[in-house]
This record gives structure tokens, C-alpha cells and sequence, in this order.
């Protein structure tokens, strides 16, 4: 059997915060800004989300990593450009330190009144951001085949790209004691979370019929409402990585990314071997997500294999062992030990809780939230401005 060529295709999608320079707070103004993208020489092709505090960017089709890094250094310089333009920045963070939900504005359209019908007040409280990375597969059915199999084995690793990735210690302006409390806010909808193991690609489009047949998708969106954190994708033949908060900074952004594509192509490679990697149950990686959630990268995760919890820079080490010998064929290896970069600096999430503490932290509150913002906004800036 045939497998995908690589280096395999991928695409980035982010989600930014509108943010006003002032007050530090959310801005209501996507739609402006939709109006103005329409008719600027380099189009962005924004998208607009849940909240009008809300803007969406994403690739093209990269062909590698090193095309991926430039298009999302070009879309944040861009929409960069497009903010101040309007006395406005922007800020790469899964959650804001301290705006509520309750005074978001809603995003008008047939889609989000639908989400709001359906989820009511689950809906309402969304104000996430996140970020995915898709990895194409190929459209005829035997890469269908192969995406399925590979996501049954990939959902093993994918706590691990989340601790990594943490950007949201904060919510409606209190220190959450967590590092991604997006995933928590997020698992509040249904069809969230890990995904369980399907026995081949017609078990995945089963289930997914079935759901449609019992009105689980809304009458008048039907784009699947399947959000796992690994899916394939209801509308490209891709595998889409949900997991991950938005990195502020684009090296750790591009690494995320590069660990996404070389794990596919790892056990891509078991595969033409006629070997696979282990397939763990729902239970023990949901209990892996736990601790990426609550500890990012300063817990431990469990490892299966051996019953014991181990110390989370042990387990990159692994991993970046297990990866050693595709990274080279897609010329992804800085990128990939990037990881290391984030194992001592800390990963988003740390440095926001940093600066919160050198500016006071709960003694200074309000002043230490606002002092976030401004290092969300000035963090998201570097390497592309």
C-alpha cells in the first residue's frame, strides 16, 4: 500500500486577540476590520469567529515547515498592520487576563446564532482562542485509510504538544492555578476532548452520518460539529490538531507545528515498516491531558508503557529520540528542537505568570493583568515586527 509523500502538507490556522491599547481590554471590531481587508492590496481573507473581539488568519498549503514560518510571520505582520492602522494591536493568547465573557459582543450570522441556539449559555462563554495545525493526507481513499490509522496512534502524543503550548493561566481576571484553561472552557461544548479510536475510515464517516441523521449538526450549518482535538477535517483531507493553545510567540508556534508533522511522519515511516506505535485507551490519554492542563511542562505525565509518572522534559527527550530519524527528511530539526528553547524559558503561559508576579500579582491585581496584556502584545510582535 502506498503511503503519502513526504514531506507532508501543512497549514496553520490562528486565532488573535482585538485588542485596545488603552484600556488593555478586548475590542469589538472585526467587522471594521472585515470591511477594510475586502478592499486592501494584500488581502488577508479574514475570518471572523464567535466574538467580534475575535479574528481568524490561516495558510495557504505549505509544502514544509520553512514555507509555514512564512506565511504565519506574514499573516501576523499583516494583521499587525491592519490594527494599528486602526489604533488597534493584537495579541497571540488562548485566553485574555481579564476580559468577560458576558460583555462580548456576538458575531452576527447564521452559524453562531445556530452554535447559540444549540449550546446556549456553553456558547456564550467561549472567549478562547486557539490555533491548528492541519497535515494533509492526500484525497483518494487509501490516505483516508492511513489518516484514520495514524490518528488512532497520534492521540497518545498530543497532551504532550498541549503542555508545550499552554497560553491561558488566566480567566475573567484571576490567576486560574492552570496552564491551558482554554481546554477547560472549550470541553464544556460536546464532542470535545480526545478522541476515541476508530477501526478504519467508514467506522469514522459511521459515526459521523449517524450523528447528522439525529439533527446533532444543526439544520442549517451542516459542517460536522465534531471538535475533538485531533479530527479529521469535515471538509479537507486533512488531519487537524486541535489540542493546542495559540503560541504568542511564532517560534514556539512553528515548533508545535513541526512536531505535528513529524509524528505523522514517524509513524507513517512505522508503517511502511509493518510495524505501529501503541494504541492507548481514552481513558489513560484523557488522564495525560489532565496534567498538561493543570501543569504544562513543570508536571509529569504518566508513561503507559512502564505504569510510572515521569518528569516532563524526560518525556520530550523521548519523543525527540523517537523523531530522530524523519526530521532531517523534513528539514524540520531546528524547528523540532525549538522544544528545547521552551523547556527553559518557559512556554507562554509561564511567562505570563512571571510577569504577573514581578508586577505584584494578587497583591497588585489589576495592574499586574494590564502589565500581561502589554507582554502579550509586544511578545506576539517579536520575530515578525
Amino acid at each position: 500500500m502506498s503511503v503519502p509523500t513526504q514531506p507532508l502538507t501543512l497549514g496553520i490556522e490562528e486565532e488573535y486577540q482585538i485588542i485596545d491599547p488603552e484600556t488593555r481590554n478586548l475590542r469589538a471590531y472585526i467587522s471594521e476590520l472585515l470591511t477594510q481587508d475586502q478592499i486592501r492590496p494584500k488581502k488577508l481573507d479574514l475570518k471572523p469567529e464567535l466574538m467580534q473581539s475575535q479574528v481568524e488568519v490561516g495558510s495557504h498549503i505549505c509544502q514544509n515547515i520553512k514555507e509555514a514560518r512564512s506565511e504565519i510571520v506574514r499573516l501576523r505582520r499583516d494583521v499587525l498592520e491592519l490594527a494599528d492602522e486602526n489604533g488597534l494591536a493584537i495579541a497571540a493568547a488562548s485566553t485574555h487576563p481579564f476580559a468577560r465573557w458576558e460583555d462580548q459582543i456576538i458575531t452576527e450570522g447564521t452559524r453562531y446564532k445556530e452554535l447559540l441556539d444549540d449550546m446556549q449559555g456553553v456558547a456564550r462563554q467561549l472567549l478562547i482562542f486557539g490555533m491548528h495545525v492541519h497535515v494533509g493526507f492526500g484525497d483518494d481513499p487509501e490516505s483516508r485509510e492511513i489518516m484514520i490509522a495514524t490518528m488512532n496512534q497520534a492521540r497518545y502524543f498530543i497532551p504532550h504538544l498541549l503542555a508545550l503550548s499552554t497560553s491561558s493561566p488566566f480567566w475573567r481576571g484571576y490567576n486560574t492555578g492552570l496552564k491551558s484553561y482554554r481546554s477547560v472552557v472549550f470541553e464544556s461544548l460536546p464532542r470535545t476532548g480526545i478522541p476515541h479510536s476508530f477501526l478504519s475510515w467508514s467506522d469514522y464517516k459511521h459515526y459521523e452520518q449517524m450523528l447528522e441523521r439525529v439533527g446533532a449538526f444543526g439544520k442549517l450549518d451542516k459542517r460536522a460539529k465534531i471538535w475533538w482535538d485531533l479530527r479529521p477535517h469535515p471538509v479537507y483531507t486533512t488531519l487537524e490538531f486541535r489540542i493546542s493553545d495559540i503560541c504568542t510567540n511564532v517560534d514556539d508556534c512553528i515548533c508545535i507545528a513541526a512536531l505535528f508533522q513529524a509524528i505523522c511522519a514517524k509513524l507513517l515511516k512505522l508503517r511502511k515498516q509493518n510495524m505501529s506505535w501503541r494504541q492507548y485507551r481514552h481513558a489513560h490519554i484523557t488522564e495525560n491531558k489532565w496534567r498538561a492542563v493543570r501543569y504544562g511542562i513543570d508536571g509529569e505525565l504518566i508513561d503507559f508503557g512502564i505504569e510510572s509518572a515521569v518528569p516532563f522534559p524526560q518525556l520530550m527527550g523521548e519523543l525527540l529520540e523517537l523523531l530522530n530519524d524523519v526530521v532531517d527528511e523534513l528539514d524540520s530539526r531546528n524547528e523540532v528542537e525549538h522544544v528545547y528553547n521552551i523547556l527553559r524559558d518557559g512556554t507562554s503561559a509561564d511567562r505570563q505568570l512571571r510577569v504577573y508576579h514581578e508586577h505584584g500579582g494578587d497583591d497588585n491585581r489589576e495592574e499586574a493583568l494590564r502589565a500581561v496584556v502589554d507582554y502579550l502584545v509586544t511578545e506576539t510582535k517579536k520575530g515578525v515586527i
